[in-house]
């Protein structure tokens, strides 16, 4: 059977990849346009900060690829051959739309280095990422900075689903999908009201008393609550649940109940005896924060400089 006016089989299209073999680079072209500008190959390379023999090779290699004359060498110059003004004037044409394709690429690079979108769990939204940004600021005035915060689970679910360039966990371990680095330690702590029986025992607080003691706490799929279930083997179930680590805290300074917060959370608490630290024994109850990102994309523009603020204290 014939073949149909205008359909073209395998054999007529180029095999993928004969193309870049069959066109000089952008670099080879620009020399050209540079030597049909100026008239001299001596004065094309010095305007390319090239030397002379390397440009003279340049042009014979890509007369060898394309199989044509393209220039004329005398002592008085340079010139294009007949042959070399008509691929002179193709090549603009590659060179021209090679420039419109570089300055798209720049005004998305521009565009993407203009904001960042970070996600983090509640402790660190709350009590280091606000030094965090304002050094970043320093560094980048003109990016913009969203902040999403959340549970560990929330913040893994952001980056996985694009709503994040970088995100920040305190849970015991990184959520699936994810790359991480260690960018700090945090120690938990067990914090009651100075009204709390607690807060006149004379002999520590038990792991095992903890566990068995209704505690206000966060929601489940925080970093916090991770770490305090993982370090007791489990939890009684909670006195009062609540979203954010300020909320548990306020709770806990009226004196509804004991909880596990972090150091970071209560410094000023403890320092003005709204809470009383409740010394533990029979667990540790630390614990890594991290940084993470979608696995196998390393941050790259403010999310890359940023990471390098945390891990510089």
């Amino acid at each position: 059977m014939s073949k149909e006016r205008g359909e073209r089989t395998d054999t007529d299209q180029h095999p993928p990849g004969l193309l870049a073999h069959r066109v000089p680079d952008l670099g080879a072209l620009e020399l050209l346009l540079a030597v049909a500008r100026l008239g001299s190959l001596g004065a094309a390379a010095r305007e390319l900060g090239i030397t002379q023999p390397a440009a003279s090779s340049r042009i014979r290699s890509m007369e060898r690829q394309l199989g044509l004359a393209l220039v004329d060498r005398s002592p008085r110059g340079s010139r294009l051959t007949g042959t070399g003004a008509l691929v002179t004037d193709w090549a603009r044409r590659i060179v021209d739309a090679a420039e419109e394709f570089d300055a798209g690429a720049q005004a998305l690079r521009d565009r993407r280095d203009s904001r960042l979108r970070v996600a983090a769990s509640m402790t660190i939204a709350e009590y280091l990422l606000p030094r965090w940004l304002i050094a970043l600021r320093a560094e980048r005035p003109d990016t913009a900075v969203s902040l999403l915060a959340g549970n560990s689970a929330t913040v893994g679910e952001r980056l996985l689903s694009g709503e994040a360039d970088l995100g920040f966990v305190e849970g015991v371990s990184v959520p699936a999908g994810l790359d991480s680095a260690v960018i700090a330690q945090d120690s938990l702590i067990v914090v009651a009201a100075p009204g709390h029986p607690w807060s006149r025992r004379r002999r520590p607080l038990l792991a095992d008393e903890l566990a068995a003691t209704p505690l206000i706490l966060r929601e489940e799929g925080s970093g916090t609550r991770q770490v305090l279930e993982a370090a007791l083997g489990g939890l009684a179930r909670p006195l009062i649940e609540l979203s954010s680590t300020t909320a548990v805290k306020a709770s806990a300074v009226s004196g509804a109940g004991p909880s596990v917060l972090s150091e970071l959370a209560v410094g000023e608490e403890l320092a003005s005896r709204r809470l009383v630290q409740i010394p533990l024994e029979g667990a540790i109850l630390s614990r890594d924060l991290r940084a993470v990102w979608p696995t196998g994309h390393r941050p790259t523009g403010p999310a890359r400089d940023l990471l390098s603020l945390t891990r510089s204290g």
